[in-house]
């Protein structure tokens, strides 16, 4: 079912039950859907149809969420723009993609600044003149709401532009209803549920992943702006969350904030992570602390709504370094250069196949048949299969160096640092060498109060790693450069290396 009539038939048959809950504030599914479909209304009364596009620029909130359902009953396409962009980010977004409409929070203004807000036709503002509270507190007129085809393009989601200018993702209707269906099942959601969102809704891990598929099943969605240790874990007993994603960084500030040990975390069942890998000493210690509550990794691509396999707990540990199986309705494999599966244990490109494989990309056929071939999307991630048809990434095909002719997977390397108990967090790139052509490079974040040598490192890793894998170069640094999603900005370490 459609993601826009399974929130009608929930408002319907729970009009009363909670879908969101924002800075304390409760909205029921009745009054939710009602929102929605008075801004729906709103949008279908202006003209705007399928062709068109709706720019969503806001922080996390439940009117964010009241915007992306509008879109959908009114079928016209949202696009959820990435609020930490630098403003030259901003307006290529907006001018490549040609959105017709804008929905903005005044707060965020700044980052508009190289915008014309005569660009678009309309204009709608949180806590502003021509207010989105307003419109969607309105009545409904007496347009009828499209009926919706499965291929109508139903979200944009611009990359995170690790590889360059990013590109629009373009999901469909089918794609997305088939994604909430997916992990719905995966994560076991139901209707007493209370999923906790700390990462951004303008990510499609956050929206798709978690808070679309818990409406799916009639559950609760917390959401807080962003993550805040102290504020995360005061939700999180206050409001009794049964689910709580986050990126592998989040849980290690989490298991370092001393105020987690006086909380009443009673109520969780599921921790979920992703966007990076989860080193083996995380994992250990999160079973630790938390006994009762299970793991799962999440892996996927924005090209894949996201979704392609998931680490469930009973892996959690004996499978460590592994994302897992693949979902429901999706087919993975991996391959060699000419398109054939290699072998167990053979390093190859990973490419997968389902309902929730992207359209492609707006305005950029030549990158879709790149990305697009026979069914199948070509991840540009390089993993490997186990015995027992687990996958494992090994990196990104543009992350792996090459020194001396040997091939060298910083994930590999990273594995190894994370054993040290002085490392908070650890990056590998490849840097250029006038004899190797390239060696790696660590840049390291040390815990609080800890201290590590260059020559510590380079021992410990010379220890467990060949020689060849080795660090040459070691660099401490205060944070690691981060997109939203969580990712680490490798090309970011790559310029830093070499100015």
């Amino acid at each position: 079912m459609f993601i826009s009539k399974q929130l009608q038939e929930h408002a319907e048959r729970y009009p009363d039950n909670v879908i969101t809950s924002f800075k304390g504030r409760e909205t029921t599914y009745r009054t939710f859907f009602e929102k929605a479909c008075s801004l729906a209304h709103f949008l279908k009364d202006k003209g705007y149809t399928n062709e068109d596009i709706i720019a969503l620029y806001l922080p996390n909130s439940d009117s964010f969420l009241i915007a992306y359902y509008a879109c959908q009953l009114a079928g016209v396409p949202v696009l959820p723009i990435n609020t930490k962009l630098a403003p030259p980010e901003v307006e290529y977004i907006i001018k490549h993609s040609e959105a017709k409409m804008l929905i903005y929070d005044i707060k965020l203004a700044a980052g508009l600044q190289n915008v014309s807000l005569d660009l678009f036709q309309d204009v709608l503002e949180l806590g502003g003149k021509n207010t989105f509270e307003a419109v969607t507190s309105s009545s409904k007129s007496n347009t009828e709401l499209p009926s919706l085809q499965p291929d109508d393009t139903a979200v944009i989601f611009y990359t995170s532009g690790t590889t360059g200018r990013p590109k629009g993702v373009m999901l469909s209707v089918r794609n997305v209803e088939s994604i909430a269906e997916i992990w719905a099942d995966s994560l076991e959601l139901g209707a007493t549920d209370r999923m906790h969102i700390v990462t951004p809704l303008f990510h499609c891990a956050a929206s798709h992943c978690f808070s679309i598929p818990t409406i799916q099943r009639g559950g609760t969605v917390i959401i807080e702006e962003q993550f805040s240790p102290a504020e995360t874990l005061h939700t999180m007993e206050k409001e009794k969350v049964t689910l709580f994603f986050g990126v592998p960084a989040i849980y290690s500030t989490l298991l370092h904030t001393p105020l987690m040990k006086s909380k009443d975390l009673s109520h969780l069942r599921l921790f979920a992570y992703g966007a990076a890998p989860m080193p083996y000493e995380l994992v250990k210690r999160l079973k630790a602390h938390f006994p009762n509550v299970k793991l799962q990794n999440l892996y996927g691509q924005t090209e894949n709504s996201p979704g392609a396999t998931t680490l469930k707990d009973e892996y959690a540990l004996e499978k460590i370094g592994s994302v897992g199986e693949p979902l429901p309705n999706t087919e993975v494999r991996v391959v060699d250069p000419s398109g054939r599966d290699v072998t167990p244990g053979e390093v190859g490109e990973i490419i997968v196949k389902g309902p929730q494989v992207m359209k492609g990309y707006l305005k950029n056929e030549q990158a879709t048949a790149a990305a697009l071939k026979d069914g199948w999307l070509y991840s540009g991630d390089l993993g490997k299969l186990d015995e027992d048809g687990l996958l494992y990434i090994v990196d990104r095909k543009k992350d792996m160096l090459i020194r001396g002719g040997e091939n060298v997977y910083p994930i590999e390397v990273e594995e190894v640092l994370y054993q040290m108990e002085e490392i908070l967090e650890a990056a590998v790139v490849g840097i250029p060498h006038e004899v190797y052509g390239e060696v790696p490079k660590a840049y390291v974040v040390l815990k609080e109060a800890k201290s590590l040598t260059k020559e510590d490192i380079t021992h410990y890793c010379g220890q467990n790693l060949a020689k060849y894998k080795v660090p040459t170069e070691v660099e401490f640094i205060d944070e690691l450069p981060r997109n939203a999603s969580g990712k680490v900005l490798k090309h970011t370490l790559r310029d830093k290396a070499n100015v």
